[in-house]
């Protein structure tokens, strides 16, 4: 054997050097041609162009350098780089650039393909191929590919020469083989190849013709050839794609046949192959990523339960759909939940967090599958620092991940001993986490992200309930009230649940007590729990402190919440005295413009009119030209708008009386039944749409708007609101033949109209639709969708796509502007996913765009109603409310006309001086006022009443 091994290894030398030396002569024989050509086209003009391309690619070389000692993270410049440098043939600089991405990011096939070849070039005179083989294994590591692991194999076989050569070849097509021996449609070229190197290695061993074996080299024969058939019998038991022209070659090949067994194992491959072959020819048709349909082989291949395929199913999917975090959260979940193979598990995890590094998550099941796989403690916590530095997209992940790792270290310390390195380890971190929340947190997201001080809470349970120390549980809570959250009930009963459970009588009493002072959202249930404690633990005295303190408090939030119900109504009131005084002075206003107007103006008014109601009974697809006066107008501005009155021009839809009835020659004698009779008419048409924030100064609005509604479908009529002036007022209303229409028009809303956001909305009653909303926006978080600030104004759309584009599939590109058109320098991007979004965060957030830093992250808008938060002006009226004035408005000095023995001068809300409370009331009842503090306007009954009481 040991002979016949030797002999082998010579042949295989002889065969190498052989190749080696035509190689090198065909190498030679190529330079000189080379060299022939370039003697003869060789120019000083193509030596100075090539200098020239030169100089700007190592400008551009150093540009990229510059860029990326600035931000490391920056994926695509990475890219420029490698490409530049491959170019230039800078091999060095190349391998450092390769090098210096692959530690920040997982590397492409493409990219590993191209690394890989390039260093076998390099190392082709060196004879350690160990740095070859350390670059395949890194290679590997980042994505499971067919391609890869062929290129290893094949290199591989050009060292079988030395020792253990073959061996080394074995191992690495046997690993081949198991990590992706299953991969439907590339696995069976890596079978082949592992078969060819099998057959090259038969040939060697087979004795000449003529001559008889040895029984050394018979075994040796044999031993080989059961290895082929051992290959071909695996193979046939896989399901693959084209696996009967294997069974085939395996016939044609075998001397001695097709075992039944083989046979058995074959159909049933055969049989699998064929469950499998739809989604194969669905993935073939489907256009990249191919998500879906991934989605739904994975699905298959979980209730078919071949643990092999469901991992190689996974693989195949994230190999294209890298950047998408649930696809690698459901694959971990399920290596932990089934596998649970410590390599597989945590190269897997390992994997997950470097693709997609800003999903909290990821790194948060990272931690616990180090835990649960027994990990040393070092490891954990470098995982940890690095998930820290990760740039998660809300406050709230790493409130998450701190937990996380706290729970970790909880769970490693021996909480019988007073005390030891990991408790203060633990102790150490709890405060870590506080300062961590408070500093980086906070300024970042300019939010806590624990508004509930849960890892607080959680700290000092374990004080009380591992380490018998009340005092820095209660110090713990003490700063948790302090943090705001004193005014909840909840909170509260937290605390008083731990008193009870590891503290003392006194101290519950105590936290009770001072939860009935400060609680504000539930202090009747604070109340009751206080008194259910005394009726238990305490005394008589006990009993009475407590029955006092709760109906004192239940009496001042009792009293609060009526001054608030009565400002509420009070406030409510004063507005519908507004709109009476606004209504009624616009009713004056119209009346005595009438009454100017005088008789002669109301003849034209009805000459005009009678023309009007013909124009617009006619039927024609265009709408009537309107009648532009200077002082003296055709109709009156009584038909109703979306906000109040219509224009000059009657409403889609309107429908005059005919001329010469009573109601034609009155004209618009009744504005009031006018607008009554066109206002249902046009509520009920749904195929009309309102246009709004139009120029003023848009020349024929009849046209423009024609040109840019046709689109949408038949037109009926077209409106443009015009004032009384004759002057377009920026709005008007279009109709369609057809409701079907409407939703396409409803699409142009925002588009520009000669600088400015045309608004494009339903025709709705407001009156019976008070809380129809015509522009909605989401106010929760859209995850696959990025707010960007610091734009310049003048970046346009199409300038913002372009930039975007290169992160993913952009659905929607939108900028903000104001009513007028000039841009804000905001703008929001929707990708097709959440990942592609939280990879352009990564890369945009903090890049130049025309000499401004703009600001890139996850959208999460504020809530429209502004008054609702704390600090607004809504809660600023209630404590002081607005003032109003008479009928007449506030006076230019505000005299008070009473005299000075009459006023009356209002002590503070809440305080009795003198009297009784009774007396006080009567007092406030005699001097008529609202909750705010305002005097309502006296009669002369009241005057002489307080003339008479002096």
């Amino acid at each position: 054997m040991a002979a016949s091994s030797s002999a082998e290894q010579t042949q295989l030398q002889d065969m190498e050097e052989e190749d080696a030396g035509m190689e090198e002569r065909e190498m030679e024989s190529d330079g000189d041609g080379e060299e022939e050509g370039m003697g003869v086209e060789n120019s000083d003009d193509e030596e100075d162009e090539s200098s020239e391309d030169e100089k700007e690619n190592e400008a551009e070389i150093q540009r990229l350098e510059e860029q990326l000692s600035i931000n490391a993270f920056d994926y695509n410049c990475h890219v420029d780089l490698i490409k530049l440098l491959k170019q230039e043939g800078e091999l060095l600089r190349l391998r450092k650039a390769r090098q210096k991405m692959s530690e920040l990011f997982p590397l492409t096939e493409e990219i590993w393909l191209d690394w890989l070849k390039d260093e076998i070039r390099l190392t082709e005179e060196e004879p350690n191929r160990e740095k070859v083989y350390e670059l395949f294994e890194r290679a590997k590591k980042d994505y499971i590919c067919p391609d890869i692991w062929l290129e290893y194999a094949q290199y591989s076989i050009g060292g079988m020469g030395s020792p253990g050569g073959i061996d080394k070849v074995r191992s690495i097509f046997e690993r081949a083989v198991t990590a992706v021996g299953l991969h439907m449609t590339k696995g069976q070229t890596v079978w082949e190849a592992y078969r060819e190197f099998e057959n090259a290695i038969l040939s060697t061993v087979q004795p000449p013709p003529g001559r008889i074996p040895s029984r050394e080299e018979q075994e040796l024969l044999n031993t080989q050839l059961e290895r082929i058939h051992t290959l071909f019998r695996r193979q046939l038991a896989i399901p693959l794609m084209d696996m009967e022209a294997t069974y085939a070659e395996y016939e044609e090949w075998s001397e001695q046949g097709v075992s039944e067994m083989v046979k058995h194992q074959y159909k049933k491959a055969l049989q699998q192959m064929e469950k499998c072959k739809p989604f194969e020819e669905s993935l073939l048709a489907a256009e990249p990523p191919k998500l879906a349909e991934y989605q739904t082989y994975i699905d298959f291949e979980l209730k078919e339960g071949d643990p092999a395929r469901v991992q190689i199913t996974f693989e195949r999917t994230l190999g294209e759909n890298c950047l998408v975090p649930d696809m690698w959260a459901k694959y971990t979940t399920y290596l932990d939940r089934q596998l649970k193979i410590k390599d597989m598990v945590l190269s897997t995890h390992e994997r997950a967090v470097r693709n997609c590094p800003w999903t909290m998550g990821l790194w948060k099941s990272y931690v616990l599958a180090l835990e649960r796989h027994g990990a040393d403690h070092q490891t954990v916590s470098d995982v940890f620092e690095k998930a820290l530095n990760a740039g998660f997209i809300q406050a709230t992940d790493y409130v998450e991940i701190w937990q996380a790792y706290l729970d970790y270290l909880r769970r490693r310390v021996d909480f019988s001993k007073e005390s030891s390195k990991e408790l203060e380890e633990l102790r150490g971190a709890f405060s870590r986490s506080l300062d961590y929340m408070k500093q980086d947190v906070e300024e970042r997201f300019g939010e806590s992200g624990d508004p509930s001080c849960i890892i607080m809470q959680i700290w000092a349970r374990i004080e009380a309930l591992h380490c018998k120390n009340m005092q820095k549980a209660r110090e713990l809570w003490d700063i948790i009230m302090t943090k705001g959250n004193a005014k909840y009930a909840n909170m509260w009963l937290e605390y008083y649940n731990l008193e009870r459970s590891y503290g003392d009588p006194v101290h519950c009493r105590k936290a009770l007590h001072r939860a009935v002072q400060c609680t504000s959202d539930y202090p009747e249930h604070v109340c009751e729990v206080l008194l259910t404690f005394e009726r238990v633990e305490g005394s008589l005295e006990d009993w009475d402190l407590a029955v006092q303190k709760t109906e004192t408090r239940l009496n001042r939030v009792n009293e609060q919440r009526a001054k608030v119900a009565v400002k509420e109504a009070n406030m409510a009131r004063q507005e519908d005295d507004r709109a009476d005084h606004r209504r009624k002075a616009k009713s004056d206003k119209k009346s005595q413009k009438k009454v100017q107007k005088g008789t002669r103006a109301g003849e034209k008014r009805r000459a005009e009119q009678d023309d009007y109601h013909n124009e617009w009974n006619e039927d024609s697809e265009q709408a009537p030209k309107r009648h532009r006066g200077n002082g003296d107008q055709a109709t009156e501005e009584y038909m109703e708008t979306e906000t109040g009155l219509f224009g000059r021009n009657a409403p889609p839809g309107y429908k005059p009386a005919p001329p010469g009835t009573k109601k034609a020659q009155q004209g618009v004698a009744d504005p009031a039944q006018r607008q009554n009779d066109d206002k249902p008419e046009l509520r009920n048409d749904k195929s009309s749409v309102f246009i709004s924030n139009l120029a003023y100064t848009l020349e024929e609005p009849d046209a423009k708007l024609r040109t840019l509604f046709e689109t949408c479908g038949p037109i009926k009529q077209i409106r443009p609101v015009f004032s009384n002036k004759g002057n377009f007022k920026g709005y008007g209303y279009v109709q369609f033949e057809s409701p079907v229409c409407v939703p396409e028009a409803l699409k142009l809303d925002r588009r520009e109209v000669e600088g400015r956001p045309m608004f494009v909305s339903p025709c709705v009653d407001k009156n019976k639709n008070p809380d129809f909303k015509v522009f909605k926006y989401e106010t929760a978080m859209e995850k696959q969708k990025i707010f960007i600030s610091g734009l310049p104004f003048s970046c346009t759309k199409e300038q913002l796509e372009e930039l975007c584009k290169s992160h993913g599939t952009i659905k929607e590109v939108r900028l903000v502007t104001y009513r007028s058109g000039k841009p804000k320098g905001l703008a929001y991007v929707e990708f097709a996913d959440e990942a592609q979004a939280s990879q352009a965060v990564l890369k945009m957030d903090g890049i130049d765009v025309e000499g401004n830093k703009i600001s890139v992250a996850i959208s999460n808008p504020p809530r429209r109603n502004m008054m609702d938060r704390p600090g607004s002006s809504r809660f600023t009226s209630d404590l002081m409310p607005r003032q109003t004035y008479g009928s007449r408005g506030r006076g230019r000095t505000q005299l008070s006309l009473l005299p000075r023995s009459l006023h009356r001068h209002s002590a503070p809300a809440g305080k009795v001086e003198n009297g009784t409370a009774a007396e006080q009331a009567a007092a406030t009842a005699s001097a008529p006022a609202n909750a705010a503090g305002e005097t309502k306007p006296l009669s002369n009954s009241d005057f002489a009443r307080m003339l008479l009481s002096k």
